[in-house]
């Protein structure tokens, strides 16, 4: 088997397993239904007060509301991305079974991460969106060539947010527990992705900051490119120069830990 027919049957294997969860699969459209309704009565009130807050109206808002839900689980912005199967891997030394595969280790997380993340767009955050856009007025581009602009954008979001949780399961190798390094990346990841507020709302250098990060590549890029306030090219751009530097730390990180780190429970 090729590598590329090998790495595209671990994301089918992704895909296939997590759709097995066809319960809990449910109960995440419940509740990101509900959040979304939540966070949208909470965004109608404050841009009642504040029209056009942050270059949005209110029903590209709305928009942003539930685009958020439907991000929520498919870049794991809260976990439950293939980083804790990896980090309990590494607890037990079971990973040395991974670096024993004819497969690069990173690519082969990397498949089984874009496995489960379209599944979870697809099975999880489609129903709540399309809800959101039936219930209340949402800005949707009419237009095919912005929908296909930002399925484009949120392939690389993927790329970015696999790059970031790739890099935190690594720390497994050098603490007993990544479990806290887990926590701090999710509550900066909540922060700077734009999930609480969108981050043009962010004023001055707070602002500027978080826009320069790469969390702003899951959700916010998408978003303004969807609801027509950003250009495809120079978000592109953004999130490849992000994915790209991410994923080569990631693979510095990955060569120094198992050349120099007894694997814990090996």
């Amino acid at each position: 088997m090729g590598a590329g027919r090998l790495y595209a049957a671990v994301a089918a294997g992704g895909f296939r397993r997590y759709a097995t969860y066809r319960a809990a699969t449910a109960a995440g459209v419940f509740t990101n239904t509900v959040f979304g309704l939540i966070l949208v009565y909470t965004y109608r009130a404050l841009w009642d007060e504040k029209p056009h807050l942050g270059g949005y109206d209110q029903a590209q808002a709305m928009t942003y509301v539930w685009l958020g839900q439907a991000f929520l689980s498919t870049l794991a912005l809260g976990g439950g991305g293939v980083e804790d199967e990896l980090m309990e891997r590494i607890r037990t030394g079971d990973v040395a079974v991974d670096l024993y595969r004819p497969a690069d280790l990173q690519l082969w997380w990397l498949a089984a991460d874009l496995g489960r993340a379209f599944f979870q767009l697809l099975g999880r955050g489609l129903v709540p969106f399309v809800f959101g856009a039936l219930c209340f007025p949402v800005y949707l581009p009419a237009d095919a060539g912005t929908w296909a602009a930002f399925l484009v954008a949120v392939f690389l979001a993927m790329l970015v947010g696999f790059g970031i949780r790739y890099l935190v399961a690594l720390s497994a190798f050098w603490l007993l527990d990544g479990t806290g390094v887990a926590q701090m990346a999710w509550l900066t990841g909540y922060f700077c992705s734009g999930m609480l507020l969108p981050l043009n709302v962010f004023p001055g250098t707070l602002g500027e900051i978080v826009r320069f990060l790469p969390w702003s590549s899951l959700l916010q890029a998408p978003a303004d490119i969807l609801l027509g306030q950003g250009d495809p090219l120079s978000t592109y751009l953004f999130q490849v120069v992000w994915a790209a530097a991410l994923l080569g730390a990631g693979r510095l990180v990955q060569s120094a830990a198992t050349r120099r780190v007894v694997v814990q429970g090996g």
